[in-house]
């Protein structure tokens, strides 16, 4: 479906910030008041429960029970790394850039596509500007697919991070969007110029209510409402008016939508729509459609 059978999530992060017992609470949906083990046997999620609908796996690491050899095939295996800090706890935040980051990028190489989650633990016990002190690392490391505060005591966003980290996998920012520049990248420029103009019927540049309802019908299985494309267009004139004319949507308000939805961090659309005509998670053209059987 998405070029993923299924989705390997790997939690690393310092001893005692709260790895395993997110774990054991995303599992059992309560927090173990008994003693924690030191690491979580790797647990597979069956895809009928996952929003994505593929098996996920997930892994635990213990320093205290792992040595490095395993620590790094770990990390070669992993399709998404989480790494877990107790929000209560700045050296465990300062570990982020001073260990974890750096130690995957000299295992998977400066250029490595594997995305990473922050995962802030225990926020019961932390400061609500806590997300101040680990915004400035996101803007520093691209890899670093967004972050998560939770707590696995008050069964806080146990879901949420575990769902984050199969959309981190199965639809990626990094080959759509450029955080640094704040705008698409020029592959996802070019796939989404092309589908513009398979879907632009007559060649007049703008894609009309019909066409847009055809394009919406084969991306998603269903019309918009009329309602609902005056609202787009309304959004789109509002912020670029070269994005509507004639009533009809431009390329410049194509690009545009599709911009918006990843900033909203609602890259499925966008990726919905690509794999609809026929590009892989590289933003190439797959060999099914280009030679369908």
């Amino acid at each position: 479906m998405y070029g993923h059978r299924d989705v390997r999530i790997l939690l690393l992060g310092d001893s005692s910030v709260g790895k395993t017992s997110l774990i054991l609470t995303l599992v059992s949906d309560e927090f173990p008041e008994d003693e924690v083990p030191a690491r979580a046997e790797e647990i597979t999620i069956p895809p009928d429960v996952t929003p994505e609908k593929v098996p996920t796996h997930i892994v635990d690491f213990s320093t205290r029970e792992q040595g490095d050899e395993i620590l790094l095939e770990e990390i070669e295996r992993a399709d998404v790394i989480c790494i877990v800090y107790a929000i209560s706890k700045q050296e465990t935040i300062d570990s982020i850039t001073e260990y974890w980051l750096p130690l995957i990028r000299n295992t998977l190489g400066a250029e490595h596509t594997t995305p990473v989650i922050l995962v802030g633990n225990k926020s019961d016990l932390g400061d609500s500007n806590s997300l101040e002190n680990v915004v400035p690392i996101m803007n520093d490391y691209a890899e670093i697919e967004t972050c998560v505060e939770c707590s696995a005591r008050n069964l806080k966003n146990i879901s949420e991070v575990f769902f984050y980290a199969q959309k981190a996998v199965l639809h990626p920012t990094g080959p759509l969007y450029s955080a640094e520049d704040k705008e698409l990248k020029p592959e996802c420029k070019r796939a989404l110029c092309r589908i513009f103009n398979i879907c632009d019927l007559d060649n007049d540049g703008i894609l009309n209510d019909y066409e847009l309802n055809l394009f919406q019908r084969r991306c998603f299985n269903a019309p918009l409402q009329p309602q609902a494309l005056d609202d787009v267009k309304a959004v789109v004139r509002k912020n670029i008016p070269e994005g509507v004319q004639n009533n009809g949507l431009t390329q410049i308000g194509f690009l545009f939508l599709h911009t918006l939805f990843i900033q909203r961090g609602r890259h499925e659309t966008t990726w919905t729509v690509l794999r609809k005509f026929g590009y892989n998670d590289h933003l190439k053209l797959t060999t099914e459609y280009l030679r369908p059987r």
